[in-house]
């Protein structure tokens, strides 16, 4: 009998100090640990063209009406705030549930109006206030309370160049084959998002590193 408690106390010493081994293994990996294709990133085999020219393209797919986006937002703004020069940072709305898509023409109206300041607000609204701007009638009212001219949102909303956006937002979707928001797609290639990547908060410096890649491609030819 006391060969067996002896035998089982010496398995647990083992399992504790396995775990400890473990642990101080996962601790002693470097912050910069290199991401990994096919865990951390994907790379399309076959790249869409980037509409940013020379420089460097990264897109954020995502939905106001998204609770996960609506997280990553004011993290994603701090890396916008110090963004590489050769790098042209864009949105694009995703149209998964038709609420969505007027959530979408909601973007693309503030978009329009040079009101993208206001899209921090927009989430709020949904989120935590329970707003309903999926609504136009809502979203114009809710537009004008902060500060914009209702006719000219009422205009721009239902006007054709907004439809035409989200038009080419519906393709390029498709184009890149999103299942889900908030992905980021780096120069057309690149495309991971914050579950891929250990969080929101590790996003930004995944970008950069794939925006590095893409960068030593470029120079490559």
């Amino acid at each position: 009998m006391l060969e067996m408690k002896t035998l089982r106390r010496l398995r647990a010493a083992l399992l504790v100090a396995a775990g400890a081994l473990f642990v101080s293994a996962m601790l002693a990996r470097p912050a910069t640990a290199q991401l990994v294709e096919g865990t951390n990133y994907t790379k399309l085999r076959q790249p869409i063209p980037v509409e940013t020219g020379k420089k460097i393209e990264v897109i954020e797919f995502f939905s106001f009406g998204c609770p996960h986006c609506a997280h990553l937002e004011p993290i994603l703004d701090k890396w916008i705030a110090a963004i590489p020069p050769d790098v042209e940072f864009r949105r694009v709305p995703v149209t998964f549930f038709k609420p969505w898509e007027n959530l979408a023409k909601v973007w693309y109206t503030l978009d329009a109006l040079n009101e993208t300041k206001l899209a921090p607000a927009v989430f709020v609204a949904i989120h935590e206030k329970s707003q309903n701007l999926a609504d136009p009638k809502t979203f114009y009212e809710w537009a004008a309370a902060n500060g914009l001219d209702r006719k000219k949102v009422e205009d721009m909303y239902g006007s054709f160049t907004i439809n035409s956006k989200l038009a080419r937002a519906k393709q390029l979707a498709q184009q890149f084959d999103i299942q889900s928001v908030p992905t980021v797609v780096v120069d057309g290639k690149f495309v991971t998002a914050s579950d891929r990547v250990g969080g929101h908060e590790n996003l930004p410096k995944a970008i950069n590193e794939l925006v590095a890649r893409a960068r030593a491609e470029r120079a490559k030819g």
